[in-house]
């Protein structure tokens, strides 16, 4: 972070945090975590905010120009140190990579209009023992950096003087930072807010989320906040039971953490929550990380994620604490499992058979009381629709909604490919559950984070940013939009539907957006939760 007080500008860098956690990371692919903000110090307004490749590391204002010099870089883990160069318009807010071919930019000084200092590290490691300890540290001259053109610095440019550098460390923001930024923001108690997993409408109007770094909290139509139960880490599912009076939250926890110099050893948590002031009434421990599904009737199934321990899931009745039953769904892993289907008859998911269960995935519904009184697996259809070709499907979010006097499946997917999700492999589906037979298929280019809906409209968010809104009887797109407030980009990461024409939208910088959707369009009127009153556009 760099202020520039002549300017009244703060340039900011940071990591949104990867879109995935032990029990889900569908969203993940074609992902850029990393962002520049800048902002005015006067009122903390943000100008400009772009991605970038790989973490911020450093920038420099220019002395003179409307530009700010921005360096980016990290290791790749086993060779190369790959990054780039930016220069930032403060006019535009254009973003110029102008190194050809990737580098690591460790740092960045202005010298006068026309030099640009850096310290950039080598190309890899190979035979290379100060690899990570030392980079070159160079000038770069141009007539005017704010004509400098793509790829227009040349690795020929890059060759200097040896020197010893202490790279940055890639962690949270540091004390002084939070604080400076709190100074700048005129409140001793802010705190940054990042992804909230999921977000959920109760009848009376109040929203339920989850986030990093918190449980759960309640906010109250008015958009201001009821209660909230802070967390290490954070909740990431969430189940409203018991007449609507608690809530059962999935708690991230990690196998080891550390507190400090102390290592931590905390076993999964499931806590079961108040909804009227947020107490924690009592938790259920497992043996084994989980993932929450739920169906109308209030059946609770915990499946375990951990591929060690992935041979039992338990079954909660609908007021019941206790386990009631377990089912052998066997292998899980985030990316091929994952099937949170909302607005359900049935306790669905995705299992694997044979040799190759990340591959061989069948639909299947668990009934908690099958002929004999125990909980039984049937195998309804296998995930891939199509029959001339075999293909590798990952999982992810979907809905049940009415079909006549039966019922169809609306979820999303992609397309594995060895080279990465490939554009058009991603996917949303609207399938028989009588035998998976596809009614539509919606492809796109990114993968879906977040997607709730009813007999008429399907809405789904992308980690591109876009929402769009499908008609649920045909697949065809009522209107498609890239989610801003106030004119600048922000990320959907979940979604519920409140009722017709109404959305409440979890982002991953921490916001919760309540939207009213009028006309087919989708004009917008709203108001954001947890980050202040910025307008929805």
């Amino acid at each position: 972070m760099t202020v520039d007080e002549g300017r009244a500008l703060v340039a900011v860098g940071g990591d949104l945090g990867h879109l995935q956690w032990s029990g889900d990371g569908t969203a993940k692919h074609r992902w850029r975590p990393y962002r520049v903000g800048v902002y005015g110090t006067d009122d903390l307004r943000c100008r400009w905010v772009a991605d970038s490749r790989w973490p911020v590391h450093c920038f420099a204002f220019h002395p003179t120009l409307p530009v700010v010099a921005v360096g980016t870089g990290s290791y790749d883990g086993g060779y190369a140190f790959e990054g780039e160069l930016l220069i930032f318009d403060l006019e535009s807010g254009r973003s110029t990579s102008v190194i050809h071919g990737a580098r690591e930019v460790l740092h960045v000084e202005w010298e006068c209009d026309r030099a640009l200092r850096l310290v950039v590290a080598p190309p890899d490691d190979y035979d290379l023992d100060k690899a990570h300890t030392h980079g070159f540290a160079i000038v770069v001259e141009r007539p005017d950096w704010m004509q400098v053109l793509p790829g227009s610095v040349r690795q020929e440019e890059l060759a200097g003087q040896w020197v010893e550098f202490e790279r940055p460390a890639l962690r949270e923001p540091d004390g002084r930072h939070v604080e400076l930024l709190a100074e700048l923001a005129d409140d001793p108690w802010w705190e940054p807010r990042r992804r909230v997993w999921v977000v959920q409408g109760l009848r009376d109007g109040r929203v339920l989320a989850c986030l990093d770094g918190v449980l759960a909290e309640m906010w109250l139509p008015d958009g201001s906040q009821e209660w909230s139960v802070g967390d290490e880490e954070g909740g990431r599912q969430l189940v409203v039971r018991a007449g609507g009076l608690d809530v059962w939250v999935n708690v991230e926890r990690w196998e080891v953490r550390w507190v400090g110099r102390q290592r931590v050893i905390e076993p999964p948590l499931v806590a079961r929550v108040s909804l009227a002031d947020g107490r924690v009434l009592d938790s259920l421990r497992l043996g084994a990380s989980a993932s929450l599904t739920t169906r109308e009737d209030g059946w609770l199934a915990l499946r375990s994620t951990d591929l060690r321990n992935r041979e039992v899931s338990v079954l909660i009745g609908p007021m019941g604490e206790a386990p009631e039953g377990h089912v052998p769904l066997g292998h899980f892993d985030l990316i091929n499992h994952p099937f949170l289907i909302r607005r359900s008859r049935h306790l669905l998911f995705l299992q694997g058979r044979g040799k190759q269960p990340w591959r061989d995935k069948w639909v299947v519904a668990v009934d908690p009381t099958g002929p004999s009184d125990e909980p039984q697996v049937r195998q309804l259809f296998p995930l891939d629709w199509q029959t001339t070709r075999a293909r590798h499907l990952f999982g992810g979010p979907g809905i049940e909604v009415a079909a006549g006097e039966g019922r169809d499946l609306v979820h999303a997917g992609a397309v594995y490919d060895g080279a990465g999700l490939l554009p058009g492999n991603a996917f949303v589906v609207r399938r028989s559950l009588m035998d998976g037979a596809a009614r539509w298929v919606c492809t796109a280019d990114f993968p879906v984070t977040a997607l709730d809906g009813d007999e008429d409209t399907v809405y789904v968010a992308f980690n591109s940013g876009e929402l769009v809104a499908l008609r649920t009887s045909d697949g065809s797109a009522r209107w498609r939009r890239i989610l801003e407030v106030r004119g600048r980009p922000v990320v959907p990461l979940s979604l519920a539907l409140m009722g017709p024409g109404r959305l409440v939208i979890g982002t991953v910088d921490g916001r919760i957006l309540d939207c009213s959707i009028t006309g087919s369009a989708g004009g917008w009127r709203g108001r954001t939760s947890g980050t202040g009153t910025d307008r929805v556009e």
